[in-house]
């Protein structure tokens, strides 16, 4: 037997009966008028479920019955034909009465859209779900939203837009404004691309940019007549407004926008402007050390592509300046009289504080960008680089090391020690001719080793550490040489005084062996020696002989040095004296007097070696010998003999003299550089082959790092290559040069 057959549902008897009575002017009726007091839903679960089930009864009905198409078309007036008959009408009943009675009218009929939206979607569920996939059409979801846009949203967005520029730019002046109500009317441009922001991008933001760019144009005018510094904190403080007002109610995606174009009008259009002003720009802040200020203008300029790069220019020019200040001040102390000296510390340690103040100014306001580490770079290679008076840079950087690193100089303190030579390595590393710097520091390195008048092994390894980082094993070979030979040296002496003790030598004595290859060439003189001196020499040649029989002895009294006692009338004295001064000092025992041409014949020595070494002793500040007639030049026709009005304060007393080799052989330098730069030619023709002139000069210069060779001397070298057959020219092309295997 079969069931009761259901019942058909009509579409005018569903729909008018149904739907549009129970539900729709019920939801209608409630969005115009509000809920009442203490209801939570507009519709019970009972009352649902009725409405649902006639929507579902209605599309689930056999054909012609089946009313899914016209409940979908029905759906869609339902939503059109309120919102032309409600919202429509309200709003531009709104409009014209203010921006933020329109922007709340709209927010108020966007919620009410969005409840209406929900509960026909609630309602039409079953036509989501079968008969929306199956014909490929908008989700109910979908129609509710294209409904809004067409008849609301595309009729009014002009009027909400300018209103909402309205209220954002009164916030920028300062005033109180809603920001929920702001951020909801956001909320529905970013809802009207139906998951794109194309609506918000369009509609809001563009003209928001456009309004942004007129408001700080305006803003620009008024504040670029206050000070660099004032002006900076403005806008700053804009910037930050403006990535505070994103967060707060527009979309993410316009923040970096909005700050480009605030950086556009407030910074990079004046960005000259500001930081060439006279009394506060950024030359004046770098003058009064306003740290603060220069990170701001730091922090605010790095914003803008390429925007650092003015600022660069401006501390390079300010610090060689200040730099070039330093180098006149000491022109103008050798103009006033002062005499030209290779000890400069005044000099040196101003450079010093400059560099180290404007290193400081890099790292900690200018957070150690490249850019300003070059300018600082840049600046001082011009600094360091500029001579005055007889006296390279490099000369008066090594000799105040040198004051530094020997007993008697600078009184420092360990750590104060590896202060200042950590210091002066970095003034080292701007100069171009560190070759000449490495010569005249090997000098006075091995003055220092071989007179014991280094304060300390640990700080002059320290040193040769430092310049060994800074420019390589082959820069710092020979002065490393230098002090493993003094290491291995004091074993051989241990060695040999064991020796000596068992010999009759009157006097005590040691010898330093040193390597030919890593000292400085010293001045030679055959000098001939007293009876004892000759006997302690040949027994130290007889034992070294047989410890070493391949190597050769060659004798540097002018490095040696002794102590003398000598007796003026009953008073003794010990004199530390070089070993030159001690033969001297012998010929002149038991009150004799010679003429100068006597003591050249007796000593064997020649007037330009013979002449200052009367001079340290007959004419410095200890007269140990007496000269006739006195004076302050030693002429060839003077006498000596021992001054018995010889008296001092101290028992014990050092008579320096002055040094027979310059503290830099220049052409040994020349030499050098000839033989690196034909080194590297070689070395880069032998890879590449063939070769235009420009392309290796310029390759030349380049592997060339400890000086900066002169081009006319590269193509000197060139074509000594030539003549040597190392390299030919191309027969086609001059300007070419072959490698020649």
């Amino acid at each position: 037997m079969a069931g009761p057959q259901a019942r058909i549902i009509s579409l005018e008897e569903g729909w008018n009966q149904e739907i549009k009575a129970k539900a729709i002017d019920k939801l209608e009726e409630v969005l115009n008028g509000g809920m009442e007091s203490g209801q939570s839903s507009m519709f019970g679960p009972r009352e649902y479920v009725s409405i649902y089930t006639v929507c579902y009864d209605m599309c689930t009905q056999r054909t012609p019955y089946n009313w899914s198409r016209e409940l979908y078309q029905r759906h869609g007036q339902t939503i059109e034909n309120y919102l032309t008959t409600h919202v429509v009408p309200a709003l531009r009943d709104k409009n014209g009465q203010g921006g933020t009675i329109l922007l709340a009218e709209l927010q108020q009929r966007w919620t009410n859209h969005e409840i209406m939206n929900k509960w026909l979607k609630k309602f039409f569920t079953y036509l989501d779900r079968y008969y929306v996939k199956h014909h490929s059409l908008p989700t109910l979801s979908e129609a509710g939203l294209r409904c809004f846009r067409t008849h609301v949203y595309d009729e009014m967005h002009t009027e909400t837009t300018g209103a909402i520029l309205s209220l954002i730019n009164e916030e920028r002046e300062g005033r109180i404004v809603d920001k929920s109500l702001i951020k909801s009317i956001v909320e529905l441009y970013e809802s009207m691309g139906m998951g794109t922001l194309e609506a918000y991008d369009t509609h809001l933001e563009e003209p928001l940019l456009a309004s942004t760019r007129e408001f700080y144009a305006k803003k620009r005018g008024d504040w670029i007549n206050d000070s660099t510094s004032d002006y900076l904190i403005k806008a700053e403080v804009a910037l930050s407004e403006e990535k505070t007002r994103v967060a707060d109610y527009l979309n993410s995606s316009s923040e970096a926008k909005i700050l480009k174009v605030v950086e556009t009008e407030i910074l990079e259009r004046v960005e000259m402007v500001l930081l060439e002003k006279e009394s506060s720009g950024c030359r004046a802040l770098l003058q009064n050390d306003k740290s603060e200020d220069l990170q701001r203008m730091f922090r605010l300029f790095s914003r803008l592509e390429n925007g650092l790069n003015p600022m660069a220019n401006i501390l390079q020019s300010f610090i060689a300046s200040m730099g070039a200040d330093i180098v006149n001040r000491r022109q103008a102390r050798l103009d006033g009289g002062e005499k030209d000296k290779n000890d400069d510390p005044k000099f040196v340690k101003s450079l010093i504080e400059l560099h180290e103040k404007y290193l400081g100014v890099v790292r900690n306001d200018f957070s150690g960008h490249s850019l300003f580490q070059r300018a600082l770079k840049d600046a001082f290679v011009e600094i360091v680089n500029k001579n005055v008076g007889q006296y390279t840079n490099a000369e008066l950087m090594s000799t105040f090391c040198d004051r530094i690193l020997k007993s008697g100089g600078e009184k420092l303190s360990e750590s104060e020690v590896e202060d200042s030579l950590e210091k002066i390595v970095q003034l080292f590393s701007y100069l171009t001719d560190k070759d000449m710097f490495a010569e005249i520091y090997r000098n006075q390195l091995a003055k220092r080793l071989l007179s014991q008048r280094s304060t300390s092994d640990d700080a002059e390894k320290t040193m040769i550490a430092k310049l060994k980082l800074q420019c390589g094993t082959q820069f710092t070979s020979k002065m490393e040489g230098m002090l493993a030979d003094l290491a291995v040296g004091s074993e051989q002496r241990s060695e040999f005084e064991q020796r000596r003790q068992q010999m009759d030598t009157k006097l005590d004595f040691t010898v330093q062996v040193l390597t030919t290859g890593f000292w400085p060439t010293y001045k030679s003189p055959e000098v001939t020696l007293s009876d004892d001196m000759s006997n302690c020499l040949e027994i130290f040649k007889e034992w070294h002989d047989q410890k070493h029989q391949k190597r050769k002895l060659k004798w540097i009294f002018s490095q040696g040095n002794a102590s003398v006692r000598g007796t003026f009338g009953k008073k003794s004295y010990d004199m530390q004296v070089t070993t030159l001064q001690a033969i001297a000092l012998s010929a002149m025992n038991d009150g004799v007097t010679r003429t100068f041409t006597e003591l050249a014949q007796k000593l064997n020595l020649d007037e330009p070696i013979l002449k200052p070494l009367m001079h340290s002793l007959s004419c410095g500040k200890y007269k140990v010998l007496a000269k006739t007639p006195a004076s302050n030049k030693i002429n060839t026709t003077d006498k000596f003999k021992a001054n018995p009005k010889f008296t001092s304060n101290m028992r014990k007393i050092r008579i320096p003299m002055a040094s027979l080799d310059s503290t830099v052989n220049t052409k040994k330098v020349e030499e050098d550089r000839s033989i690196a730069i034909e080194a590297a030619i070689v070395r880069i023709m032998k890879a590449r082959k063939t070769l235009q002139h420009q392309q290796l000069l310029s390759e030349v210069l380049a592997q060339l790092s400890f000086f900066n060779p002169n081009p006319r001397v590269v193509k000197k070298r060139i074509e000594a290559l030539i003549e040597r057959e190392y390299l030919e020219r191309s027969k086609d092309n001059a300007h070419v040069y072959n490698y020649l295997a």
